[in-house]
């Protein structure tokens, strides 16, 4: 797997992988859509409810949301357990080469983050454990009790097994109610597939200049389904 760095419209950096023409981020800005898209829209809100926050992010991939929901947790003194599961981690090298482009509000968590072991729970500061999981999201078992989903695979057009029915009932299944579970993706499609499995949906604005929308969902969370489930 080759992949190349790229500098995207807030500085920031992503990865470029030639062989599914596919950044690892949006090119309108890597961290200000991960701010946006995942913490502001989900682990905030989650920790309005849950005391600690934990969450379940599908996709490592640079470890960026990771080293910014550290980071986050940490300010606002909240603890966060965070499982996090990749079929691809990436090589030290790589990410070792992100390094100087990181902002250095959240470098050290980069670092941490990046550098736990795979399979078993590290502190990264003292409110974010991190548990990173390598294995295949089709065929591993799930952590339960999850209070937010960072659900941050490719794009349904370049990964397209991962979007599927049996895993969104899979996660609604290991999710707490009021669980929230949010994407960049703000397909039809997608949401649909949510609603069928019992999530309640909503989609949002997008981030700064970035996609119109995005979307999240709850499960069994009270919200008025007459408003969130809309048809298209």
């Amino acid at each position: 797997m080759k992949v190349e760095i790229q500098t995207t419209a807030d500085g920031s950096p992503t990865l470029y992988r030639s062989d599914i023409d596919e950044h690892y981020h949006s090119v309108k800005g890597a961290v200000v859509e991960s701010r946006h898209v995942y913490i502001e829209s989900g682990w905030r809100k989650a920790a309005e409810s849950f005391d600690p926050v934990v969450v379940f992010e599908v996709g490592f991939g640079t470890g960026l949301n990771a080293a910014l929901t550290a980071r986050t947790a940490l300010s606002a003194g909240k603890k966060t357990i965070y499982f996090s599961v990749e079929l691809n981690p990436l090589p030290k090298a790589t990410t070792d080469a992100l390094l100087p482009y990181q902002g250095e509000d959240y470098r050290r968590e980069f670092v941490a983050v990046n550098e736990a072991g795979w399979g078993k729970p590290t502190e990264i500061n003292p409110c974010f454990t991190l548990i990173k999981m390598r294995g295949d999201l089709l065929e591993m078992e799930f952590p339960q009790n999850i209070n937010v989903v960072y659900f941050d695979a490719f794009a349904p057009e370049k990964q397209s097994e991962m979007w599927g029915e049996e895993i969104f009932r899979n996660l609604y299944d290991a999710m707490t109610p009021g669980g929230i579970f949010t994407t960049y993706c703000a397909k039809g499609v997608i949401r649909r597939r949510l609603q069928s499995v019992g999530f309640i949906t909503e989609r949002l604005p997008g981030p700064p200049a970035g996609k119109r929308e995005i979307l999240r969902s709850y499960k069994d969370a009270g919200i008025d389904q007459t408003r969130s489930n809309a048809t298209d």
